[in-house]
Formats: C-alpha cells, sequence, structure tokens
C-alpha cells in the first residue's frame, strides 16, 4: 500500500519550519541543507522508521544515519513532531549543555543511530550496521543520507568497494544533490560527474529521482528493498535552501549562518505560515 503522499508532504513542509527556528534560535547552524534534504526525512521518517516512544530500541528496527550531520535540524524538526524532544528545548539547540548539538550525538540522543559530523564516517557506520544486523539475521534495512559535498571524501568510496563487496543489499544510500557545497558549486570545487556511472561502477544498484517528489522516493526506496546481493543508492536532486525564496540556490546558505527574526519571518511565510501563527515560532513555542 502506498504513502499518504499529502501527509508526507505536510510533514516536510514542517520539518523545513521547525528547522529554520531552530537555528534562528540557535544563532547558527546550516538551514540550506537541510532543507534540501526535508522531503527525503518525512518519508523516511513517516514510513520507513518507527521512531515515537521507545519502539526506536527494538533490534529489528529499520535504522536512519544522517552522514551530512550539519543538517541534523532537519532530524530534530521529524523528532521534535514525533514527541521525542522535549518542547521546551527548542530553544537549546547548539547551545552548552543542550543535548541537541550542532551535529548528532548518540549519547544525548540515542535515537539518532550513531554521532556524525566528520563527513563520510556516517556511511562508514551505516555500512557496519548493514554488515551487523545480516549477521543477527535481522530482517531490517539500513538508510543513510550523505552530501554531495561529503562525496568528496576518500572515506565514502572506500565504503562504496566494501558495501558492494558484502553484497549489503539490505543498505540504502539517499544522496542529497542540491550540487552546492558550502563555498561554492560542487563542479567549481571537485567534481563528481558522471556520478551515477560511478556507483554503477561500484556495482551499486543506482537510481536518479526529483529528491522533492514523494512518489518518487517512495517508488525508489521501494525498488531499492526488492534488490537482492547489491546495494542500492538513491541520487535525489534537490535544491540547496527549497522552499524559501532568498536561500535558494544560495551557497552562503550552507553554514554556519544567524538567520535573523525579519529572514525568519519571510523564510515561514514562504513556507506557508500566516502572520498570525508566526509568534510561535519566533517565541519557541511550535512543539507545544
Amino acid at each position: 500500500m502506498g504513502c499518504k503522499i499529502e501527509e508526507v508532504n505536510e510533514f516536510a513542509e514542517n520539518i523545513r519550519r521547525d528547522a529554520l527556528a531552530l537555528l534562528y534560535h540557535a544563532g547558527s547552524g546550516h538551514p540550506g541543507g537541510s532543507l534540501s534534504c526535508a522531503d527525503v526525512v518525512a518519508y523516511l521518517w513517516s514510513e520507513e522508521l518507527n521512531y515515537c516512544g521507545d519502539s526506536w530500541q527494538k533490534k529489528d528496527r529499520n535504522r536512519l544515519v544522517l552522514s551530512k550531520g550539519h543538517s541534523v535540524a532537519t532530524i530534530y524538526a521529524a523528532a521534535g513532531r514525533s514527541g521525542l524532544i522535549d518542547p521546551a528545548e527548542a530553544r537549546s539547540v547548539r547551545k552548552i549543555n543542550s543535548a541537541l548539538q550542532g551535529h548528532p550525538h548518540i549519547k544525548d540522543t540515542p535515537w539518532v543511530e550513531t554521532s556524525t559530523g566528520s563527513l563520510g564516517q556516517g556511511f562508514s557506520a551505516a555500512i557496519g550496521m548493514a554488515l551487523g544486523v545480516r549477521h543477527q539475521e535481522i530482517n531490517s534495512h539500513v538508510y543513510v543520507i550523505l552530501g554531495d559535498g561529503e562525496l568528496q571524501e576518500g572515506e565514502v568510496w572506500e565504503g562504496a568497494m566494501s558495501a558492494a563487496h558484502f553484497k549489503l543489499d539490505n543498505l540504502c544510500l539517499i544522496i542529497d544533490y542540491n550540487k552546492l557545497q558550502s563555498d561554492d558549486l560542487n563542479e567549481n570545487i571537485m567534481g563528481l560527474e558522471p556520478l551515477a556511472d560511478k556507483w554503477r561502477s561500484f556495482n551499486w544498484y543506482v537510481q536518479e529521482i526529483d529528491g522533492h517528489e514523494v512518489s518518487e522516493i517512495e517508488s525508489a526506496v521501494n525498488k531499492a528493498k526488492s534488490v537482492s546481493d547489491q546495494p542500492s543508492v538513491i541520487i535525489a536532486h534537490t535544491i540547496k535552501g527549497k522552499g524559501v525564496s532568498f536561500m535558494e540556490g544560495v551557497p552562503a546558505w550552507h553554514g554556519s549562518v544567524e538567520i535573523t527574526t525579519e529572514q525568519l519571518t519571510q523564510a515561514l511565510q514562504d513556507l506557508g505560515i500566516e502572520s498570525g501563527n508566526m509568534e510561535a515560532y519566533i517565541n519557541g513555542d511550535f512543539w507545544k
């Protein structure tokens, strides 16, 4: 049975709104890449994961690793909507002694599956998880989201070779291919193309989709789950800063940047929040 696309779309929009508010209260962070992967996170969170209550602790759960850890505001936003984060913590992101740090931290937020931040290392951890659940004969899938700039790390390609060698068909990599990294276009820093051919040459099953179309995300994930003896990669073409007029396609909004009240207001308007509902985001009460 297919997912409820309208519900996933609305969840993605709430993730974008909440992520921006979290970064606004943090005073710094990475909005561009948080917005570009929101649809993928919304789909996986809604359809492939079970992160409500304590069910995320079950051994046979599907797992999600955010290797591009600087976009953790997206994960916090999804977790806040699922009741995994105390609403009072909405204003604490990136603050000293907060559980909600600027990158996923497994000690204080164990549902993130592993700490990430050093680019490429989350991918390696996900490969280990996929091997581990297979050795334990656990029927579950491991999803890992990588940034496109992250693909410039050599560790990623060592991992790609390893996952194919071990035929990890329970591993699904999703690349947030927004074509931008911290300073400029990927192609101006270290070109990635022909990207699909690179993954095929490593013996991965490759799909390319519009990473903002839930129906395409759903179809690709379901196909990945049906593949045997190969790991899968979904190249999700996305827009950095998706949904916010002054952020879309602008490298400066990669991070770390401070969002002003005026910018937050404009961004939330772009994302469909009416003026009467704006105060909750500015005050940090959006999860209450």
